[in-house]
């Protein structure tokens, strides 16, 4: 009779004789999979001014948000609570963050574009419009994603405090991280 560290010891060193053939890949990353809720939480940028309506967000995994945008030419682009108008980046430098690119430019109403958003986990999500003409993000354009609201040192008054104190505001180098849609309410009165 076979113990099992037998059969996984010979199953090991089978394995190690038979080599794989190597398999094309077309530089694709392997995407989690988010379950849609159905719910979508509807963000205003420009509403009142240089801020966004709401500009702090509770959502749940597989919510959208979606950003209408309102008269002047507004984005939202992700950033790091730390860095409050920069795109947010990973250890190498390199821009992982949702950028909706100037895409939504009216002269009035609202724009018959919007950018979406699925939210994938609850850790807070900062984000800010990156527009330079009138220095959106320092003068307040900022909002967030699920705050945690038991630490008020990392809350978005903090973080708008932060921005309000940058000296440059850097505009993310390319369009990525969500999708630019037709605006599904464009009679929304907003």
């Amino acid at each position: 009779m076979f113990s099992a560290k037998s059969i996984v010891a010979t199953l090991l060193s089978a394995a190690a004789l038979v080599s794989a053939a190597p398999t094309p890949t077309n530089g694709t990353v392997a995407t989690t999979t988010y379950h849609l809720t159905g719910v979508t939480h509807t963000v205003v940028a420009g509403k009142g001014g240089l801020k966004f309506d709401p500009d702090n967000v509770v959502a749940e995994i597989g919510d959208v948000v979606e950003w209408h945008y309102l008269p002047a030419n507004h984005a939202v682009a992700q950033s790091s609570f730390f860095d409050p108008c920069k795109p947010l980046e990973d250890a190498s430098g390199k821009q992982v963050g949702f950028f909706s690119d100037f895409n939504f430019a009216t002269s009035e109403g609202q724009s018959d574009k919007v950018f979406q958003v699925v939210v994938e986990d609850k850790k807070p999500t900062w984000f800010y419009c990156p527009q330079l003409k009138g220095e959106h993000c320092k003068n307040g354009m900022v909002g967030v994603i699920n705050q945690n609201f038991d630490n008020q040192a990392f809350s978005l008054r903090a973080h708008r405090e932060a921005a309000a104190k940058v000296d440059e505001i850097i505009i993310p180098d390319y369009q990525q991280g969500g999708y630019v849609i037709p605006n599904p309410n464009p009679n929304g009165g907003f």
